[in-house]
């Protein structure tokens, strides 16, 4: 099979070097952990996407997961068009945030306001910020291998010690502002519990992503997230459920619906504006009571609430609040994913496809339970393969082995079998 024609690409990046720090405007676009310069997409349409050489994939990135109902969906575009037409931004309130607020809060048991921002790192920022000004407490908990956006205190790692302070993973964050992080390993109850003993009286709030799903798909022990909310009520610390991912993605309520538990805090992503620039931070009235206008929190944004973005939430949960609509995408999920396990188990390749709703995540660790980051293997050369053997046959994942896969609702059965074989094949040449 030839290889993929990437020439158009490797001039548009080699000119985009001259504009941008590694020639993206997001790291991991940058094909570090893969072969080759990043390609470069002028179209969506459905489940397929064409790069600017005219190669055609199958995509399972989906703009990272937003594209819950596919490129360039019918009701999404009509819904952005007919905002445009009556204007792109206002700094003013629009009867669109009524709509589109009343669409998730209405169906929501575990919220009673929400606040519109312009990302899910301008979210959860402002939600942080918010659990610190309720409570009266300085520190926050996070947890290895949950990614919440590159807001300051969260770009920090755990130390040495089983219950530690933060250490910064980035340049330029003030090791003052990681100090006020404790960092613990997912899924360990008795870290946890002597996490809280220690800073029992200054913990504001403990934030995670219940379905961990940026640094590979760590799905939790529902015991260990009970058992985090049991303890934050305890101990008087908000429990900050970020859904960035797994809002509308697993549910329409996420994972707090799927696992029967309620958080204090929830933060959802671009997935609430069809993709479009846009997050939320949501909490009962008790808590939101403190943002201001009503509150002393202060957060402002003069695009929280674009009209345009708001339209196209609007379109997009409407479908997604259909009956049925989550357990056809987990069906069809679990068709993909069960195609191709079989036949690796067939080949007996230490390979598995890992999956919850319409989630997927590549493991080459065989039937190994991965549910802590420091348990995947840092070697990615296979999945590097993998990645361009995929590419080679017509199927687009995003650029890295810790990265998950979607399915969307344009995703068809035909269009699965089609990139699952077009897997066993990639395999039998990556590990035959």
């Amino acid at each position: 099979m030839a290889t993929l024609n990437r020439s158009n690409s490797e001039s548009l990046f080699k000119t985009a070097k001259t504009y941008f720090p590694g020639g993206v405007n997001s790291p991991v676009r940058a094909f570090k952990s893969v072969e080759g310069a990043p390609i470069f997409m002028k179209k969506g349409d459905g489940c397929h996407i064409w790069d600017e050489d005219d190669n055609k994939f199958i995509d399972f990135c989906c703009s990272w997961g937003p594209l819950i109902l596919g490129h360039n969906n019918q009701n999404v575009y009509n819904g952005i068009v007919g905002a445009l037409q009556n204007g792109a931004s206002f700094g003013t309130p629009t009867v669109l945030e009524n709509q589109l607020g009343e669409l998730i809060l209405s169906r929501n048991p575990f919220i009673d306001k929400i606040r519109f921002v312009s990302s899910g790192t301008e979210a959860v920022m402002s939600a942080l910020r918010m659990a610190r000004g309720f409570t009266g407490r300085k520190k926050v908990l996070k947890f290895e291998g949950c990614y919440h956006g590159h807001v300051d205190s969260m770009l920090v790692k755990a130390g040495s010690g089983l219950v530690t302070f933060g250490e910064s993973s980035s340049a330029g964050v003030p090791e003052e502002y990681a100090n006020e992080t404790l960092v613990l390993p997912l899924n360990d109850i008795s870290a946890l519990k002597e996490c809280f003993e220690q800073y029992k009286n200054e913990i504001a709030c403990a934030i995670i992503e219940p379905i961990p799903a940026n640094n590979g798909l760590l799905l939790q022990d529902k015991s260990f997230l009970k058992a985090l909310r049991e303890i934050c009520t305890e101990y008087g610390a908000l429990l900050f459920f970020d859904e960035v991912i797994s809002g509308f993605r697993v549910g329409f309520n996420g994972a707090s619906e799927l696992y029967g538990i309620t958080p204090d805090i929830i933060t959802y992503g671009k997935i609430i504006g069809g993709g479009l620039p846009v997050g939320a931070y949501g909490a009962k009235a008790e808590i939101m009571k403190m943002v201001s206008p009503d509150g002393p929190v202060y957060q402002a944004g003069t695009l929280s609430g674009n009209p345009v973005a708001m339209a196209a939430g609007i379109a997009q949960l409407t479908e997604c609040a259909k009956e049925g609509f989550y357990e056809d995408q987990e069906s069809r999920t679990k068709f993909f994913v069960e195609k191709i396990n079989t036949y690796a188990k067939t080949k007996r390749y230490n390979f598995e496809l890992v999956t919850i709703g319409s989630i997927f995540w590549i493991s080459f660790d065989g039937k190994k339970s991965i549910q802590k980051a420091d348990q995947i293997n840092a070697d990615m050369s296979q999945f590097s393969a993998l990645f361009s053997a995929l590419l080679d046959r017509g199927v687009y994942l995003g650029p890295s082995g810790y990265e998950v896969g979607f399915v969307s609702q344009a995703h068809t059965i035909e269009h699965l079998t089609t990139a699952a074989d077009a897997f066993c094949e990639s395999l039998d040449l990556v590990m035959g």
